[in-house]
C-alpha cells in the first residue's frame, strides 16, 4: 500500500471529535523533527556526561547508515545502546521527566496537535523507549496510554538491548495497536512515513503528516500545559551539529571557565568587572547603585538565578557584599570572593548575627528558586526585612548559550563552572528603588512578610515574571525527587588532603 493513498493531516476534521480515539506516531508526526537523536544525546549528556555524548556521536553515522539502508529497527537500537547501556533506569526516567519535556515542547508540530488535542482518547504509538517519553506524552499532551520500546532491565540498569518484541517499527507497531484493541478500530491514525502504514491501515481514518521543515511550531501560549520547572544543562537542542560543537567546545570552555573563576576570586572587586568584560563575560548594570550607607547596610533582595548571584551583584557595586545563603556546595565556598553566610532552613536563623553583619555593612540574600515565580515563604526573607528598612530590591537576569548555570539534579559545586564555560556569558542587574519608609516592617504599617510579598511583585512586575503558588520544595521534589537540601558530611578530626 502506497503512502500517498492516505491524506495528508490537514484534510482531517477536528470538530466533534470528543468521543473519537486517535493513535499517533512521535516522531515526524506529533513533532516536527523526525529524528530522534537530540533526545537521546540529552539523555547521554545529562546521565553519562560528556564521553557518553561522543561515543553517541561517534556511533550516529552508523545508525544513520544502518536506519536508511538496512531496517529502521537495527538504526534505532544503536541509538538506544551506544545512549542507554549500564545507566540506571531512574536517572533515565528523571531525565525524562525533567529536561525532556521542555524540548520536546519546543517541537510540537501544530496541525498533528490540533487533531490530537481533539479527541477524547489519546494514544500513542512510538518506536522512542516508553521510559524516554512518557513522562511528557501522559504529563503535557493528556496520552491516556502510550505504546512505546521497551528496553532491557538488569538490576536496575539498562542493558542496551531492547525486550520482546524489539523496536516498535513497521510490523510491530501493527501487532501492539492489535493487541490493545483487538478488534475494535481506533477512529484515527496519524503517521508520517512508510513504516507507518501497517498500523494505519488498521484505523478507520489514516492521515500522513508531511515533512515540512519551516512549519512553526506550537507557540507556548498555547501549549497544553506550561513548562514551570525545567533543570538540564544543556540550553539548545543538541542536533549532531550541535553536540559535535559541544564536545569540541568543553576543553577550551573549562580553561577559560578556571581564568573567569580566578579573576572574580584574585582580583580588587573594584576591578574585576573589567576583568569580566576582557574575558568574554557581559555585565550590564541598570538602576541606580545605592551607595553605602554608614550608620547600618543596606539590605539587597535579589531574585535568584545561578550561585553567581551576590558575586556579580558586588560586581556591580565594586565592592564584595556579603551574601546570606542556603545549602551552597563547599566548593562554591572555597572559590567565592565574597563572605558568604550559611543558612539552614531547617534551623532557626539567628537574628543578632544577622543584624551585627547589617550593622558592618551592606548585606545581598539570594533566596534559592527564582523568587519571583514562588511565594517569599521568608523565614528567610521575612525575617531580614524585620532587622532593616534599607531595602533595595534587584532583578537579576543572565544569559548563556550553551549551558545553564544551575541545576537542581546534578552537582552544585559544578554550576559555576558551567556558567562561566559559556562562550559569552552575560548578567544584567537592575538595581530598583529603595522601598520608601512607609512600606517597611519599621514604620509598623506593614508586617515582615507583606513586605517580602511587595519586594516579590516588584521584581516580578520588572522581570515580567508570573508568580505561582510553588515552592522551592514544590521545584526540587519536582525535579530531583528531593526538598532540595545538601546534606552536609559530619565534620572528623582527621585532616586528609588540606581538607
Amino acid at each position: 500500500m502506497a503512502i500517498t493513498t492516505f491524506p495528508t493531516v490537514d484534510k482531517c476534521a477536528s470538530i466533534g471529535r470528543e468521543r473519537d480515539t486517535v493513535v499517533a506516531d512521535m516522531d515526524g508526526t506529533l513533532l516536527r523533527g523526525r529524528s530522534s537523536f537530540p533526545y537521546f544525546a540529552l539523555v547521554a549528556f545529562e546521565v553519562g556526561g560528556v564521553l557518553r555524548l561522543l561515543f553517541l556521536l561517534l556511533a550516529s553515522p552508523l545508525a544513520g547508515l544502518l536506519y536508511y539502508f538496512v531496517s529502521e529497527s537495527a538504526g534505532i537500537q544503536v541509538l538506544i545502546f551506544t545512549s542507554f547501556v549500564g545507566m540506571k533506569v531512574s536517572d533515565i526516567e528523571s531525565v525524562a521527566c525533567a529536561v525532556l519535556p521542555k524540548f520536546y515542547s519546543g517541537d510540537l508540530h501544530p496541525e498533528s496537535w490540533k487533531v490530537f488535542s481533539s479527541c477524547g482518547k489519546r494514544y500513542v504509538l512510538t518506536a522512542n523507549p516508553r521510559v524516554m517519553v512518557e513522562a511528557f506524552l501522559r504529563d503535557f499532551l493528556g496520552a491516556d496510554i502510550v505504546l512505546g520500546t521497551e528496553i532491557g532491565i538488569y538490576k536496575g540498569r539498562a542493558t542496551g538491548f531492547v525486550q520482546k518484541p524489539g523496536v516498535l517499527v513497521g510490523k510491530n507497531k501493527a501487532d501492539a495497536l492489535k493487541k490493545t484493541f483487538g478488534q475494535t478500530q481506533p477512529e484515527i491514525g496519524l503517521g508520517d512515513r512508510h513504516t507507518d502504514i501497517p498500523f494505519l491501515a488498521l484505523c478507520k481514518e489514516g492521515y500522513i503528516v508531511p515533512p515540512k521543515p519551516k512549519v512553526k511550531a506550537v507557540t507556548r501560549d498555547k501549549l497544553p500545559k506550561p513548562i514551570i520547572f525545567h533543570d538540564g544543562r544543556l540550553v539548545q537542542k543538541p542536533t549532531p551539529i550541535m553536540a559535535l560543537l559541544i564536545i569540541l567546545w568543553i576543553p577550551v570552555g573549562f580553561i577559560l571557565a578556571c581564568l573567569r573563576i580566578a579573576a572574580g576570586s584574585l582580583l580588587p572587586m573594584p576591578i574585576v568587572y573589567y576583568a569580566f568584560w576582557a574575558l568574554g563575560v557581559r555585565v550590564t548594570v541598570k538602576g541606580i547603585p545605592p551607595p553605602p550607607v554608614r550608620k547600618s547596610g543596606v539590605l539587597f533582595i535579589c531574585s535568584h538565578r545561578t550561585l553567581l548571584d551576590p558575586i556579580f551583584l558586588s560586581t556591580a557595586l565594586g565592592r564584595p557584599i556579603p551574601a546570606v545563603t542556603y545549602s551552597v556546595s563547599r566548593l562554591s565556598e572555597i572559590i567565592s570572593p565574597i563572605k558568604t553566610v550559611r543558612l539552614n532552613r531547617d534551623r532557626d536563623l539567628d537574628a543578632s548575627m544577622i543584624k551585627k553583619l547589617l550593622q558592618e555593612g551592606d548585606l545581598a540574600i539570594c533566596p534559592e528558586g527564582t523568587t519571583c515565580r514562588e511565594p517569599f515563604l521568608l523565614r528567610f526573607s521575612a525575617l531580614f526585612a524585620e532587622l532593616t528598612d534599607e531595602l533595595v530590591p534587584v532583578a537579576m537576569v543572565n544569559k548563556m548559550s550553551m549551558f545553564h548555570g544551575t541545576t537542581a539534579r546534578g552537582w552544585k559545586g559544578m554550576d559555576p563552572f558551567y556558567f562561566f564555560m559559556n562562550p559569552s556569558p552575560a548578567y544584567e542587574v537592575t538595581f530598583l528603588n529603595k522601598l520608601p519608609y512607609e512600606i517597611t516592617c519599621n514604620s509598623g504599617r506593614k508586617s515582615s512578610h507583606e513586605v517580602a510579598n511587595y519586594i516579590q511583585r516588584v521584581i516580578a512586575a520588572t522581570l515580567s515574571y508570573e508568580c505561582t503558588t510553588f515552592t522551592r520544595k514544590d521545584k526540587y521534589r519536582a525535579l530531583a525527587g528531593n526538598d532540595g537540601t545538601v546534606v552536609e558530611k559530619p565534620k572528623t578530626k582527621k585532616r586528609i588532603m588540606g581538607c
